[in-house]
């Protein structure tokens, strides 16, 4: 199976900076689609961005602007860069990967495989 592992969440002060980090143990799984989603207590979870092996990508309308989600071919690794980050973007942020794009279309159903979450927290 793909494992994903997400890394660099923390806490930091309204419009302040996070980069995070997907690490996937397959890289070929990697050359489709993926992409980052995020889930607040109480709340459904809900699309961030994704992105495909060509690196076309989509930031969902909120965050636009804010947000911007990358890949290194390479190695597999996915990226999220969340600048002025506001209370609201508290939550668990979650990595995925599904096999077939298209890859900006960002349903959760599709999307095979799930890192652990690492908790975001703004304030």
């Amino acid at each position: 199976h793909v494992q994903l592992v997400e890394s660099g969440g923390g806490s930091v002060q309204a419009g302040g900076s996070l980069s995070l980090s997907c690490a996937s143990s397959e890289y070929t799984y990697a050359s489709n689609c993926m992409g980052w989603f995020r889930q607040a207590p109480g709340q459904e979870r809900e699309a961030v961005a994704g992105i495909g092996r060509d690196g076309g990508s989509t930031v969902a309308d909120s965050m636009k602007g804010r947000f911007t989600i990358s890949r290194d071919n390479a190695n597999g690794t996915v990226y999220l860069q969340m600048n002025s980050l506001k209370p609201e973007d508290t939550a668990i942020y979650y990595c995925a990967a599904k096999p077939y794009p298209p890859c900006t279309v960002l349903l959760p159903l599709t999307f095979d495989f799930w890192g652990q979450g690492t908790q975001v927290t703004v304030s």
